[in-house]
């Protein structure tokens, strides 16, 4: 993805975000394909480098990751729509010339595949996703029977691309502007982005 030095997130907040959504895009681009298969799935980031999951047998990911274990795990979110009028503030001119744009957040995590058959590391993994998501749930080993049916897959991550584009190219001022005007709209997602804004503006009122 483009990622402008204004938009470009650190390590540490490329993590965090990713812990906070924990489901993504599993990209697996095989050998000779014509497309990628993407997978929607559950995850859990272990550590600053390492995912586990899993997924049904029949999934058609794995022949792609025996082809090739380089995978990416993107995952996105906290996106608002920003007018085209919330980019120009009074006196500035016409808002109908405003330009608009969509804020987001946006990691890819470049990582090295490892499939899981045997029954004890499923079992590990279904703990470790089972303890970060639910409680009060019977050790996964007591369903060793239906392990047949699914794979575990770890994900060792070598690279983060961390995107976050909200509004890093312009001014306080603007940045605040444009806060105010998702606080007043306050739909889906504009709550988060007025987070990332604040992260970006220190001067926005908390």
């Amino acid at each position: 993805m483009l990622i402008h030095p204004w938009d470009a997130g650190s390590e540490a907040e490329s993590l965090a975000f990713v812990r906070e959504n924990s489901f993504g895009q599993l990209i697996a681009a095989g050998r000779g394909r014509d497309v990628p298969v993407v997978v929607p799935t559950q995850f859990l980031l272990v550590d600053d480098r390492r995912i586990v999951l899993h997924l049904a047998r029949p999934n058609p990911v794995w022949p792609a990751i025996e082809e090739n274990p380089n995978v990416v795990l993107a995952v996105a979110g906290d996106w608002a729509y920003v007018r085209g009028a919330w980019k120009v503030m009074p006196g500035e001119g016409d808002p109908g010339a405003g330009i608009p744009t969509t804020y987001y957040a946006a990691v890819q995590l470049i990582c090295q595949a490892r499939v899981v058959a045997d029954p004890e590391e499923k079992a590990e993994i279904l703990r470790q996703q089972i303890a970060a998501l639910d409680e009060g749930l019977v050790d996964p080993a007591e369903h060793v029977r239906q392990f047949r049916g699914i794979r575990g897959l770890e994900l060792i991550v070598s690279e983060i691309k961390g995107k976050f584009k909200y509004g890093g190219n312009a001014d306080d001022a603007h940045r605040a502007y444009v806060a105010e005007r998702l606080a007043e709209r306050d739909g889906p997602g504009d709550a988060a982005a007025i987070g990332h804004l604040r992260q970006r503006s220190p001067v926005l009122p908390g």
